[in-house]
């Protein structure tokens, strides 16, 4: 990788650089933000689903 950003740096492309970096990061972030909201998904789920059983259990319909 010091050899890309060597290259770079002589070229003097540093915005595209800051932008890959930026992107990089973005989709890194966005990636961790799926990834939590289909576990907080899950989790809601399962306390639905235990909350039905718990009706059934106690005859609430």
């Amino acid at each position: 990788m010091d050899l890309v950003t060597q290259s770079i740096v002589e070229r003097g492309d540093l915005a595209h650089l800051a932008l890959f970096a930026w992107a990089t990061a973005s989709s890194g972030l966005l990636a961790w933000t799926m990834r939590e909201l289909a576990r907080s998904n899950r989790r809601f789920c399962d306390f639905v689903s235990a909350i039905a059983k718990l009706n059934s259990i106690f005859g609430r319909s």
